[in-house]
């Protein structure tokens, strides 16, 4: 049997769902100017007052002559972007999508949107030089949500994976992660998005860092000459050109540092130690301590702080070098261990909005679609910081908020006077919903 092209209109008739006492369930897919996405309007709403896809639209070139455009880029970069965070990650559904009002209302158009064909022109014109724009625009983003100077900015620095499963240029096999895929560095700073920068696989995971820590360095001192940076990673950044350019800028770093052996030679009294301990009592034992350590490749010696432990599955050393002061435990605790969070950002980045849907054949267009997701990123979590604080959403993942704020079915009427949406009555969201509209209408 045929799979169904959910994408387009059928006339499937009458679905019978059973009785209820002695009336008949049934339901018809005829019920006219109605959505289930409901909740893009506050999406619409949030990217006017950021002026996020305004900006981003003026980063692509339309080689298309102005007097034949009936669909603008801005209005195409809204439309794809809004179904990201709605969650309809396929550009086949705009096949459908392309008739919601609703969709229509949020985007600011009073007809239908760009259909898959055309949105997809819009992928193939993007190069080298829209990736910078764009990135310049998350940058500027990121900028514009302090509304005073921060004293300090640690930026987490990060690679991870896109699988890949066709014959995608720039496909490659990575033994870590067994698979084919492109090798993405994001960058964030908190929960703000800085970098979502595409690279193939066959690389070092921290190709390319060292050169957008100095690029981002230079225009955040541009803004705020006095903030303190930290540069922080794993140990794939333990790279001498990182490692010396933030010596030389004055930029604080910890990052982590690959066991070898040296490095286990200097604490294995320790551990023999740790391991007495843990037979005596039982208790799994932990200790964090320092050491000043020198690479045959360093120019001098640095501070290493090492965090040892030995429990049931024998020893685990961890190693980072750092050239902050304070106490080594609080900094391995409070300051390292907290890169956890750009992880969580980069799973709700790549899971939540569907960054990892680069199956373009053409590499340069892979590049937009994930910063596509990092457009729909910025909206999620400028919704959080600026419309649902004091609300029970105010930490909500993007899954959650699809679910609670933005999938919500409702009714449409569109006349020459007005556009009104009938939203449920007994919607559990709708005060949350409401508070959310009026910050981001307030001026």
């Amino acid at each position: 049997m045929p799979r169904p092209n959910c994408t387009e209109e059928v006339d499937v008739g009458t679905i019978e769902f059973g009785r209820l006492g002695r009336r008949v369930v049934e339901g018809r897919f005829d019920g006219g100017s109605m959505t289930s996405d409901g909740g893009v309007m506050l999406l619409g709403a949030d990217d006017r007052k950021l002026g996020l896809i305004e900006a981003a639209a003026r980063c692509i070139a339309d080689p298309r002559s102005p007097l034949l455009i009936k669909h603008g880029v801005r209005d195409m970069l809204r439309q794809r972007v809004y179904g990201l965070a709605l969650g309809w990650e396929d550009r086949n559904d705009h096949g459908a999508l392309r008739q919601d009002v609703a969709m229509q209302t949020a985007v600011g158009v009073d007809r239908e949107v760009a259909s898959a064909p055309t949105l997809c022109r819009l992928e193939k014109w993007a190069d080298r030089a829209t990736g910078w724009r764009l990135h310049q625009v998350l940058v500027e983003q990121f900028i514009a949500s302090f509304k005073t100077a921060p004293k300090e900015l640690v930026l987490d620095f990060d690679a991870t994976d896109n699988p890949l499963y066709g014959q995608q240029e720039g496909r490659f096999f990575h033994g870590y992660y067994d698979s084919y895929c492109y090798l993405p560095l994001y960058v964030f700073c908190g929960q703000r998005l800085l970098c979502a920068y595409l690279r193939p696989s066959r690389i070092d995971g921290a190709q390319h860092a060292a050169a957008i820590l100095k690029l981002l360095v230079r225009r955040l001192r541009e803004q705020w000459p006095k903030v303190r940076i930290v540069f922080r990673g794993d140990s794939g950044f333990c790279r001498q050109r990182i490692v010396n350019y933030c010596e030389r800028a004055g930029v604080h770093y910890i990052v982590g540092l690959a066991r070898n052996a040296r490095l286990e030679a200097q604490v294995e009294y320790v551990q023999l130690a740790l391991k007495d301990q843990y037979q005596q009592s039982g208790i799994k034992q932990r200790l964090v301590g320092e050491f000043n350590y020198a690479a045959q490749s360093w120019a001098h010696e640095r501070r290493v702080i090492t965090r040892l432990e030995w429990g049931e599955q024998g020893c685990n050393p961890r190693f980072i070098v750092t050239n902050l002061e304070g106490r080594a435990q609080a900094l391995y605790d409070d300051v390292y261990c907290q890169r956890g969070e750009a992880e969580n950002r980069i799973k709700e980045a790549q899971v939540g909005l569907f960054a990892t849907r680069t199956s373009c054949h053409v590499m340069r267009s892979n590049p937009l679609r994930m910063l596509l997701a990092a457009l729909g990123y910025v909206l999620i979590e400028r919704l959080r910081a600026l419309a649902l604080q004091g609300t029970a959403l105010a930490s909500a993942q993007v899954d959650t908020l699809r679910i609670k704020l933005l999938k919500v079915a409702a009714v449409i009427t569109r006349n020459t006077r007005r556009i009104r949406l009938y939203l449920a009555s007994h919607w559990p969201s709708a005060g949350i919903f409401a508070h959310a509209m009026g910050q981001l209408r307030s001026p």
